[in-house]
């Protein structure tokens, strides 16, 4: 078993990679290609288990893009007010006293701690954003990252927060310190992203916001949302656990030549649980993020391979990726050219949509056919 000290450690080496992926990509919305095409999402409006789904989710042919039909934030309705001041106390272990919250900054590199604060209902006090977050109620905020994801301590000061929230996945480490060296209370939370821990990170952001009301709502809410996905999902799951689709998450940064495929503890294997399938990564003894060999895929032979939208783009679409990954082209999902990709910042940011993610997902493992999948060519970007 991973012990936490191994998987903190897995946890950073996958955030350090996030932050290549996402540098130099425009943030995608959930409903668009690479290159800014609209993806419909025909059949999004019928409940999961109502849908036509494929009498072997292992044998489907050809790729197809999960989005989201609806790509706005649950967000929790309380009056209940910042219970400020308050001192809290991050997973740094540093002490940190909070007297305002009038003006919140939370930066990370998926997004996802803007989308829990927004969530909590406190959006309209959110003063900027990283460049992850992406959806559209904070698209308007000025942006502190520079370069990608390069967080700018300047920017930061320049907005006067009250509290900064982060998870140190942004950086240079000198910035939060010059925060902190400037009196900006800056609170540390978990870094580690997967469906089981979601609450765990809406109880962090929320105590240090001094609304553990809110938390519970939240929670509540995403609990209820996720179990009536999972059980939808769970009737459609073969009861022999060989007829499941084994699935891998790749990596891909085609810019940099760079192919690692994504194991236990990475956030990707609680993703690929959460619909349904088998990972493969973890039945072969793959931890953490590693770049992948021939015998590892061959050894995996995964049904359906996981990418992030952006990152198939800079491959050359599913027949670049083919192309550059031979092995690849040998497996099932291969042959069968089975490559699912979502939208960089939503497929492992988990947070407040991580059940409208986890359906979207399984809408593309076992429902293809509800959807329009874009043309490889419209998924063919510039390795930028």
């Amino acid at each position: 078993m991973t012990t936490r000290p191994i998987a903190r450690a897995i946890s950073t080496a996958v955030a350090a990679l996030l932050a290549l992926a996402l540098t130099g990509c425009a943030t995608s919305s959930a409903a668009e290609t690479s290159t800014g095409a609209e993806v419909q999402c025909p059949g999004s409006e019928t409940a999961f288990d109502r849908l036509a789904l494929a009498d072997d989710a292992r044998a489907i042919d050809g790729p197809s893009t999960a989005c989201l039909a609806d790509t706005s934030l649950p967000i929790v309705a309380s009056d209940e007010a910042s219970a400020v001041p308050l001192t809290v106390t991050g997973v740094d272990g540093v002490e940190v006293t909070v007297d305002s919250t009038e003006r919140i900054l939370p930066l990370d590199i998926t997004g996802t701690i803007a989308a829990t604060v927004f969530s909590l209902g406190l959006g309209d006090q959110v003063v900027g954003r990283d460049s992850s977050t992406g959806f559209a109620e904070a698209a308007d905020l000025p942006e502190v990252t520079q370069e990608g994801h390069t967080l700018s301590a300047e920017a930061v000061l320049a907005l006067d927060p009250t509290v900064v929230i982060t998870d140190t996945t942004l950086g240079p480490r000198d910035a939060l310190a010059q925060l902190r060296d400037a009196g900006v209370p800056v609170v540390i939370v978990t870094k580690e992203r997967s469906v089981e821990n979601v609450g765990e990170l809406v109880d962090q952001v929320a105590a240090a916001l001094g609304v553990t009301e809110r938390a519970e709502l939240l929670k509540d809410a995403i609990g209820t949302d996720l179990d009536r996905v999972t059980t939808a999902i769970d009737a459609a799951i073969p009861t022999d656990p060989a007829d499941r689709p084994r699935m891998i998450f790749l990596y891909v940064r085609g810019s940099a030549n760079v192919y690692y495929l994504f194991g236990e503890e990475s956030g990707a294997d609680s993703l690929i649980e959460a619909v349904g399938g088998v990972d493969v990564a973890g039945e072969i003894g793959w931890e953490g993020m590693r770049p992948v060999t021939a015998e590892a895929l061959v050894q995996a032979a995964p049904d359906v391979v996981l990418v992030m939208t952006e990152g198939l783009a800079s491959a050359g679409g599913v027949d670049g990726l083919l192309e550059r990954l031979p092995a690849l082209a040998a497996t099932p999902a291969g042959e069968h050219r089975r490559i699912i990709d979502m939208a960089d910042t939503e497929i492992l940011g988990f947070g407040p949509r991580t059940p409208v993610v986890v359906d979207a997902l399984a809408r593309a493992v076992y429902a293809p056919g509800t959807l329009e999948t874009p043309a490889d060519d419209a998924k063919t970007g510039t390795d930028g």
